[in-house]
Parts: C-alpha cells; sequence; structure tokens
C-alpha cells in the first residue's frame, strides 16, 4: 500500500463494466489520471487479500490537519468513493459544513469502486437476480475488507477519534444496512440514502425485522431517505424504518426523511446535509 497526493484539477468521468478484468483496467486508468486532479486529497492504494485485487481508497483531511498533533477526528466513509463518483461531493459538503461550524471536522475516506454490483449485494437464489447482475452475491468479501483492511489501515495511517459513519445509496445503501445488521462494531452513525431494499426478493427487510427484536441494546443513529421513487422502494424504506421502531430500543435514534422534491438521482446531496444536521445538532 502507498500514500500519493493527488494533484485533481477536475472530476473524472468513465465508464464502467462488469467484467473483473476489465474492471481492474479501467480503475488503474483512473488512479492514474487521478494524480493529475483533486489537491483537497491523498489517496491510499490496497493490494486487497479480501478481495484479491488492487483497491484505491480516495482521503479528505480537514483543514489544519496535524498527524503530530494530539488532535483526532471522526472519520466518514462513503461507498461510491471514486473520484468521478460521490466522493469529492461528500468530502466538499464536509470541508463547506466545517467552514461553518455545522459539522465536526472529520477525515472523509471514499472507497473506490471496481464492481459496485458485485460488492454491495449479497449473495441470491433467484436466477433473475443473477440474470441482472450476473457478478452479484460479494457483500460479505466487500465487508471484510472493511473491516479487516480498510479501517485498520486508516486508524493507523490518521489520528481517528473511534467514531465513524457510514454513507450509502442506492446499492450503496443496501450494504450499508447489511453492515447494520451484520457487523453494528464497525460504525457509529448510518446514513442511507434510497436504499435497494427490493434485492433478493426484499429479503434484508426480512432480516432486519428478526434482528431488532434481539438486539435490544444496539448504540447506534440511524438517517434513512429516500426521493420520489417506485413505490417499492418506498414500501420497503417504510418497512426498515418500522423493524427499527417496533424494536423498542431506546439506544437507537432513528431519522426517516423522504424527501420527495428529489429523485434517485438527485437526492444525495440534500439527503447528507440533513443527515449532518440531525446527526450533529447545534
Amino acid at each position: 500500500m502507498k500514500t500519493v497526493i493527488l494533484w485533481l484539477i477536475a472530476l473524472l468521468f468513465l465508464a464502467t463494466t462488469n467484467h473483473p478484468l476489465q474492471a481492474q483496467n479501467h480503475m488503474d486508468k483512473r488512479y492514474n489520471k487521478a494524480k493529475k486532479m483533486m489537491p483537497f486529497a491523498l489517496i491510499e492504494e490496497i493490494d486487497s487479500e479480501e478481495l484479491d485485487e488492487k483497491r484505491i481508497l480516495n482521503i479528505y483531511l480537514p483543514q489544519g490537519y496535524n498527524s503530530e498533533s494530539a488532535d483526532s477526528y471522526p472519520t466518514i466513509y462513503v461507498l461510491d468513493g471514486s473520484a468521478h463518483e460521490d466522493f469529492p461531493h461528500i468530502a466538499g459538503l464536509v470541508q463547506f459544513m466545517n467552514m461553518y461550524h455545522l459539522l465536526p471536522k472529520s477525515i472523509v475516506v471514499g472507497i473506490a469502486n471496481v464492481d459496485r454490483y458485485r460488492d454491495f449485494t449479497h449473495p441470491t437464489r433467484y436466477q433473475k437476480y443473477k440474470k441482472r447482475i450476473p457478478t452479484c452475491g460479494g457483500s460479505a468479501k466487500f465487508m471484510a475488507f472493511v473491516e479487516n483492511e480498510v479501517q485498520p489501515l486508516i486508524n493507523t495511517q490518521y489520528t481517528t477519534n473511534g467514531h465513524h459513519t457510514i454513507i450509502g445509496q442506492s446499492l450503496g445503501g443496501l450494504v450499508a444496512t447489511e453492515f447494520l445488521l451484520k457487523k453494528p462494531h464497525l460504525f457509529n452513525n448510518y446514513i442511507i440514502v434510497s436504499p435497494s431494499l427490493w434485492w433478493d426478493e426484499e429479503w434484508l427487510v426480512k432480516e432486519a425485522a428478526e434482528y431488532f427484536k434481539t438486539h435490544t441494546t444496539l448504540r447506534k443513529k440511524i438517517f434513512i431517505s429516500l426521493g420520489k421513487e417506485h413505490k417499492t422502494m418506498h414500501k420497503v424504506a417504510d418497512q426498515l424504518t418500522e423493524a427499527i421502531r417496533q424494536s423498542g430500543n431506546k439506544h437507537l435514534t432513528l431519522f426517516y426523511e423522504p424527501i420527495l422534491t428529489e429523485d434517485h438521482t438527485t437526492i444525495l446531496h440534500k439527503a447528507v446535509y440533513r443527515a449532518f444536521e440531525l446527526l450533529y445538532p447545534k
């Protein structure tokens, strides 16, 4: 693994592919071109044993960050965190809110994609889903990658304070929900936007209903939002929030705020801004 300063001057827009070798080649090209872009970010490169491939992390450090200082910072993990995806938008939002003291100074970690369809979906026995996403079913390995490689690297290389937030939209929201149910020790806050909980005949929603019945001392803050979506998206988001509410767990803080003036493609900025307002009230 190595740390490289990115000199970024524009966003990078590249086509994606589901083929593993082609995806790796695309990532290598993004990595090389990214060195010419964003001056506000660093990059960490990981030769992942969990995923058996090279992965890239984009890192934003808050103004005044000094590794020799006694100061430590919360960490915000962004799924779909490539330079041409959500990372620069979330990092810019964090920087803006820091400037006006609306959010604690934070480290932002963007986990760049190779194959989001593989990494963000759990296995399914239904052929219609396998046909739709042939590479599906790799979320367990991806979660192990985050737990065993990403977080240890960030906590070792940077002055973190042990407070972690995860942000995921669409399929990213699906796997963010899976992190909550299967790896709850990894994150304190969950920002789940337009989650694709329809996947696998809504299996994760059904799992959540059972999970929250027995995990009644879990201490988490969860923000869920979606815009104008297909009725199934609203149904499963409603079911997830209801499962959390029905748990009776007073240690769980839930914010459910649909933003119906937005749609699946436009909601992220408003939703994350609102989530930060609620998760870090002044």
